[in-house]
């Protein structure tokens, strides 16, 4: 197929990608015929995983714009895949312009394409790390450069937290955030969970098992305790659609029972 303007020299637009696969269930443009064919086989599993998808990236919406409004101008997304259909930076920026954003995304792929989207978009960058490099990730010149940890910084892990099995210590790597966050900074988490669907929940995990980013879903008790060092705003800990719903349009348009979110404060 021909190449269209926006893809990167030197990507395999015939392989499916995780990243692209989910910004076609967005309703993005930044993706193929093979990430469209993955999306599908994912929802013959799921036939709501589009609905569960929307919901999650409502919830960055919504967290971001409360981040903005306490007063937070700097953000760190890791895991944010590509940065399309009303990312962190469209949010911030349209708020408070001065917002400076980092996105961070192990997948070269969603790299190459978040460095194309952003190539003139001022105050963002993107790096590729994984989130079990933290060191890695705060050294960046990148994230030095946009980002002053002696003020309030809000970290994003969204969809992210259940690709990182218990072995590898998330809540190590989380102390050490904590630790390297200034008081009056903010943690955002969504993160899928087996207690509600647990046949559909496991089918998912089982067809991840062999890509880089398998699932490992965790109980609500085990997702709250990922907030380990920082204070819950209301609503607390809730479904992705249940945080702090936008009440003028009535009920979200998208409920999820597959992922729960919530946002902490370090005090």
């Amino acid at each position: 197929m021909a190449r269209p303007s926006w893809a990167p020299d030197g990507l395999d637009i015939e392989r499916p990608t995780a990243s692209r696969a989910y910004d076609y269930v967005l309703g993005g443009i930044h993706n193929f015929p093979a990430d469209r064919e993955l999306a599908h086989r994912l929802m013959e599993t799921m036939p709501d995983l589009a609905t569960h998808a929307r919901a999650n990236r409502a919830f960055l919406q919504r967290s971001v714009r409360f981040l903005v409004e306490s007063g937070v101008r700097q953000f760190l997304d890791i895991g944010s895949g590509i940065p399309t259909v009303g990312n962190v930076h469209e949010v911030a920026q349209r708020i408070a312009p001065e917002s400076g954003i980092v996105y961070v995304d192990i997948d070269e792929v969603a790299v190459a394409h978040s460095e194309h989207i952003l190539a003139e978009t001022a105050r963002c960058a993107v790096v590729r790390e994984d989130l079990r490099n933290l060191a890695g990730i705060l050294d960046h010149p990148h994230v030095k450069r946009l980002l002053d940890f002696s003020q309030p910084v809000a970290v994003l892990l969204l969809a992210l937290l259940h690709a990182i099995p218990d072995s590898d210590d998330p809540h190590g790597i989380l102390a050490e955030l904590h630790g390297a966050l200034a008081p009056g900074s903010y943690l955002a988490i969504s993160h899928s969970t087996f207690e509600v669907r647990p046949t559909e929940a496991r089918k998912l995990e089982h067809m991840s098992k062999d890509s880089p980013t398998a699932l490992h879903m965790r109980t609500r008790e085990e997702i709250a305790e990922l907030f380990t060092g920082f204070e819950l705003v209301d609503p607390g800990l809730v479904w992705v659609s249940q945080w702090r719903p936008d009440t003028s349009q009535g009920a979200p348009a998208d409920r999820s029972d597959m992922l729960m979110a919530g946002v902490g404060r370090k005090p």
